[in-house]
């Protein structure tokens, strides 16, 4: 049955290492879990309800990714996005959550007319392949990055920015031994050494007091109630610039976010076709639209495609099976949510600094000769970790190819998608 739905053999993969690869990419990203309701209950919303509504978000997603994309994806509510709603949409603007939520559900709801009529499918086709070999790049060093900084290995800085942190630090040792245990694995071409490298890490853990096993009592009980927070919309706002600003703030991260980790990741794995496209594209967007929209009706903020599923395709994934079976291991935590959150961050950044590792092989095929191309290419790259941000990676490299190739006079390398955007994120930095 999973070989004639999702073509496995087709794809050059196989049921174990689809499965393997999916609780890879859960164990990399099951983080959200225990931060995403840590951030958004300080807003006053419940704890408990959050922890529910973050797993079923994640679970809606990834399952309309799995089975009508049938893509490696997984996907859950965006760090960066819920910070966003926690600390400038409420604590700043001083709007109640139940105005975020409602900017978050429009913002679905806008999502799910522009992937109907292929606005954003369009969007995706138009980015030159070079650019779309450097968001591959770029966003391997954000998540060796994320991993580094995770273990401890980089701190930062009032002076530098950036510098070496504590190397007595137990979790710079706890990511060292996944670390070197994953790379030996590899040599060895063990399957499963992403994965093998995060629990050896998290054992590693657990004598030096960064892995905190649950007590007996409370390893399995049913997800708390998402009545507290569910479907507490408040529009009687909608139509003031606040909500203006809010609504197109969510539209602009989430859609490069997720445009630049579908790009990213395919392009690593040579999904994308002759033509520079990525097939099914417009089934994985409706994925995010529908779990930001299901999402904020269930009380939590922007679902968006998650760069950890990188970790995932690194492992061999290759098809929705991978993500369904991410989605089945959300399922699970909802009952044994302190057996997965247990999984200390320092655990799961040697995972991260391999894909970084992977997700580097693409810069091969971009074309250094061409100033034009190789340019806003680096500048893709090394903006994306610097600035933390992939949305922001992409601006940088489009404006700048835009600019380049209309200074040299290559209009032919440009469409019109690509100058009308960069024209729009020109204004944006001058308002």
């Amino acid at each position: 049955m999973f070989e004639r739905f999702f073509k496995i053999k087709a794809n050059n993969s196989s049921i174990r290492t689809e499965i393997i690869a999916g609780v890879t990419t859960f164990m990399t990203m099951a983080y959200i879990l225990a931060v995403n309701p840590d951030i958004l209950s300080a807003t006053g919303m419940d704890k408990g309800a959050l922890f529910t509504a973050t797993a079923l978000a994640a679970i809606v997603g990834t399952l309309v990714m799995a089975l009508v994309a049938r893509l490696p994806f997984a996907l859950a509510p965006g760090m960066g996005l819920n910070a966003f709603f926690a600390f400038t949409v409420v604590k700043t603007m001083g709007y109640s959550w139940e105005f975020a939520l409602t900017a978050v559900f429009l913002e679905g709801i806008i999502f799910l007319l522009l992937t109907a009529f292929n606005v954003r499918e369009m969007i995706v086709n138009s980015i030159p392949n070079n650019l779309k070999h450097a968001i591959s790049a770029g966003i391997g060093l954000f998540i060796a990055f994320i991993g580094l900084a995770n273990a401890g290995i980089v701190a930062d800085h009032p002076d530098t920015l950036l510098t070496l942190g504590d190397m007595n630090q137990t979790t710079v040792w706890v990511a060292a031994i996944g670390l070197i245990t994953t790379g030996v694995m590899l040599a060895l071409r063990v399957k499963g050494a992403l994965l093998i490298g995060i629990f050896v890490s998290a054992i590693a853990g657990i004598p030096m007091g960064i892995t905190n096993l649950p007590s007996d009592s409370s390893l399995i009980s049913l997800p708390p109630s998402v009545g507290a927070i569910a479907f507490k919309f408040d529009f009687s706002q909608i139509f003031t610039l606040d909500m203006l600003i809010v609504l197109l703030t969510f539209l602009f991260v989430d859609m490069f976010d997720t445009v630049g980790t579908l790009i990213g990741v395919a392009s690593k794995t040579n999904m994308i076709d002759k033509n520079g496209k990525l097939p099914r594209v417009k089934q994985a967007l409706f994925a995010d639209s529908i779990g930001t929209t299901v999402g904020a009706a269930l009380g939590t903020s922007t679902v968006t495609t998650y760069v950890e599923s990188a970790a995932g395709v690194a492992e061999g994934g290759r098809t929705g099976l991978t993500s369904l079976t991410t989605a089945g291991m959300f399922i699970i935590a909802l009952f044994f949510a302190p057996l997965f959150v247990m999984i200390p961050p320092a655990a799961t950044a040697s995972a991260l600094i391999m894909v970084g590792l992977f997700m580097l092989s693409p810069v091969q095929k971009i074309n250094m000769n061409d100033f034009t191309e190789s340019l806003p290419a680096f500048l893709t790259i090394i903006i994306m970790p610097l600035t933390y941000s992939i949305a922001e990676g992409i601006v940088f490299g489009m404006i700048s190819y835009v600019l380049l190739k209309a200074a040299t006079l290559k209009w032919k390398d440009l469409s019109w998608i690509m100058v009308i955007l960069s024209i729009l994120f020109l204004i944006k930095f001058f308002i």
